[in-house]
């Protein structure tokens, strides 16, 4: 659970590190001015005073190094640094950080261009053996379609970053964005080939064409992503951006003065109430299925079929994500999440009994499962957004 755009300089205190670390962060990406090495630091120290971890994204070496020059030992590149050059850079940005237990890692570059990947991918290389205790980190674009798979697959094979982590940011003055569940659908399956985790930002700002959440829409928002497969939860954006940088940003979990709004209380609640004890479930588990319950599925994702496991659907739209351990156990999750912000649901799944010989409720407030009586279905009474997590013993 980590956000981006973190208090400015001015309020890097251990106070509002301490308001993070108690809504249940527990990374920092840095950004919101705070982008010489002596702030980085600085906040890298309060950082380590609360117990959090921090990704920096915004060291004036790291950005020469990864974004603003192109990596070529060829000098008629344009804009190029050597190989070498870019080591020296890489290093001389760990070493201003390297002794912060906080420190986690560097961003290479958010949303970067593709015309960039090559470059990047000899970036990401030079962090890898410069930095092998450290996570080398990038963002991508969101998408969807055959040319946005494409870049997506080019970026993972070429950078072969640790997660696939992207931005899409659903909630929109005009209603639900509809590409919003084929763009998960194609960073799932790219991550799955890839076998490493896939990360989201959720949208918890309301900017340009885009509308304020309520603790609902930002359950929601969580719980799709969950049902997808998603192992990293990022919000952006904490701190309110400057409505003067454009794109008429307002508020976020806090207003521009650090006033905390209602999404705050809401982050907190369902980061430390749900998405901490969840998320401890379902991290070491294996996305097996993602699919659209009781609708006709948005362009791009699956509907649901019938199959070992999961015979038949009945009732509200929900998304079912199903998940699998590491080894051959035959036990498997099913998260049911709720297809709407703006309702309550009622979905059923009925189980195959040639299978599944027991089914578990998961509560998250004692984090512990308890056995339903009836093994033949699954009924889950859900609040908008929400969702429920079951164990299947086979």
């Amino acid at each position: 659970m980590g956000l981006f755009w973190p208090p400015p300089p001015y309020q890097t205190t251990v106070e509002r590190y301490g308001e993070i670390r108690d809504a249940g962060f527990n990374f920092v990406i840095t950004g919101n001015y705070v982008d010489d090495q002596a702030i980085i630091r600085h906040s890298l120290a309060i950082a380590e005073q609360v117990g959090l971890k921090v990704l920096v994204s915004s060291d004036p070496d790291v950005q020469n190094m990864a974004r603003r020059f192109t990596i070529s030992d060829d000098r008629s590149v344009p804009m190029s640094i050597t190989t070498a050059d870019a080591r020296t850079l890489l290093t001389n940005a760990l070493n201003q950080y390297r002794g912060f237990e906080s420190f986690a890692g560097f961003s290479l570059g958010d949303e970067p261009p593709e015309a960039q990947l090559p470059s990047l991918g000899k970036a990401f290389a030079i962090a890898r053996e410069q930095a092998p205790t450290y996570t080398p980190y990038s963002n991508l674009v969101p998408g969807t379609g055959d040319g946005y798979r494409a870049m997506v697959r080019r970026f993972v094979d070429t950078c072969h970053p640790p997660m696939l982590s992207y931005d899409r940011y659903p909630l929109l003055t005009s209603g639900e964005d509809p590409n919003y569940f084929g763009n998960w659908a194609i960073i799932r399956s790219e991550a799955l080939r890839a076998n490493i985790p896939s990360w989201v930002f959720v949208q918890s700002v309301e900017y340009s064409g885009h509308r304020f959440p309520t603790q609902p829409e930002l359950l929601w928002n969580i719980n799709t992503s969950l049902a997808y497969g998603c192992k990293g939860i990022q919000y952006f954006t904490y701190w309110q951006p400057d409505p003067a940088r454009g794109e008429s940003f307002g508020r976020a979990l806090t207003t521009l003065d650090g006033t905390h709004t209602p999404l705050y209380d809401a982050a907190k609640t369902i980061n430390t109430n749900w998405l901490r004890p969840v998320g401890a479930e379902l991290k070491p588990l294996i996305s097996e299925l993602a699919v659209h319950a009781n609708e006709t599925p948005p362009a791009g994702p699956a509907g649901f079929t019938p199959d070992s496991y999961l015979t038949g659907t009945s009732g509200s739209a929900a998304v079912l994500g199903r998940f699998r351990p590491t080894d051959a156990a035959r036990t498997r999750w099913l998260l049911v999440a709720n297809r709407q912000s703006g309702a309550s649901a009622t979905s059923t799944v009925s189980l195959n009994q040639t299978t599944v010989t027991k089914v578990s409720v998961f509560d998250p407030a004692t984090r512990a499962y308890t056995a339903q009586t009836d093994k033949t279905k699954i009924v889950a009474t859900l609040a908008p957004g929400a969702a429920a997590l079951y164990r299947l013993d086979a």
